[in-house]
Parts: structure tokens; C-alpha cells; sequence
């Protein structure tokens, strides 16, 4: 015999395990960035002293005309250091996201199909039509969310790889720019 409230605790119960395990994801993706973040921070201090101390021992125009191109070069590998890695964290965050949306999806699509089967198995009599129209409803959404999914990661692997091809020319313009000077 069907049990809707059976099924509507168990249902319950993954929501609050998918819930905790989409936290876990979020914390564990702040917990990269502010670490990121913190040794940048501690970069630039360390850059910032090194440059003062520098700049306080110049004793001619061409030096310090040296020295500012130095420490510009450096700040811009720094930069350029810094959105790539903060890139691959967030390219790596909306890896696991998507992934865990698309377990969630599946999971999802299964246990709505389990429960439209087995509502079925005991609907009244003469309700055939409408299951079947419900059935096909379903079928339709998924297979257009499905579609829609795979948009949306050619779409992403895409942008990927122009970023990541635009990171590779502007390292090349910098390299190409430090040896003309």
C-alpha cells in the first residue's frame, strides 16, 4: 500500500543532508578565498616594506625611475597571480556546485518518478489519463531541463577557455613588455 507520509519523510530527510552538504560546500569555498585573501594581503605588506625600504635608499633619478619600473612589473605578476588563482577558485567552486545540483537534479527527477509510479498503482479508477498526462508532463520538463543543463556547460566551458586563454596572453604581453624594457 502507498504511504504518502513515508514518502514525504524520507523526502524530508535527503533535503536536509543535501542542505547540509551544499553548507559544507559553501564554507569549505569561503574558507579558500579568505585564505587567499589573507596572503595576498600579506604579499602586498611584505611587497609594500620591501619597496619603502627601497625607495628610501635612492640616491639618483635613473635608480628610482628603476626601481618604480621594478616594483610595477612586480605588482602587476601579483595581480595577475592573484586573479588566476582566485579564477580556479571560483571555476573549481562552480565544478562542485554544478555537479552537486546535477546529483541533486537526478536524484530528484528518480524520486518524483518512484512517487508518480506508485501514486498511480493506487489512484482510483478512471484517473488513467490524467496519470498518463501528469507522466508525460514530467518526461517533457526533465528532458527540457536536461537540454538546458547541457547549454549551459558548453556555455561554461566556453568562458573558460577564453579566460583562460585571455590570463595566457596577458602573461605573455607582461613577459614580452619586462624584456623590451
Amino acid at each position: 500500500m502507498y504511504n504518502a507520509t513515508e514518502q514525504f519523510a524520507d523526502f524530508n530527510k535527503v533535503n536536509v543532508a543535501n542542505a547540509t552538504k551544499l553548507a559544507a560546500l559553501s564554507i569549505e569555498s569561503a574558507e579558500k578565498l579568505f585564505k587567499l585573501n589573507l596572503n595576498a594581503a600579506k604579499i602586498a605588506l611584505a611587497q609594500s616594506v620591501e619597496s619603502a625600504q627601497a625607495a628610501a635608499s635612492v640616491k639618483d633619478v635613473q635608480e628610482m625611475m628603476a626601481l618604480r619600473a621594478k616594483y610595477a612589473e612586480s605588482g602587476v605578476q601579483t595581480a595577475m597571480s592573484y586573479s588566476r588563482t582566485l579564477y580556479d577558485l571560483a571555476s573549481e567552486a562552480q565544478a562542485e556546485y554544478s555537479s552537486m545540483a546535477e546529483e541533486l537534479w537526478s536524484n530528484y527527477t528518480k524520486g518524483v518518478a518512484s512517487f508518480v509510479d506508485k501514486a498511480s498503482k493506487s489512484a482510483p479508477a478512471g484517473s488513467d489519463a490524467a496519470m498518463n498526462a501528469f507522466k508525460s508532463t514530467f518526461a517533457a520538463s526533465t528532458a527540457a531541463f536536461d537540454q538546458f543543463q547541457k547549454a549551459t556547460k558548453q556555455v561554461v566551458n566556453l568562458a573558460d577557455a577564453s579566460v583562460r586563454a585571455a590570463a595566457s596572453n596577458a602573461s605573455k604581453a607582461t613577459t614580452k613588455g619586462r624584456k623590451a624594457a
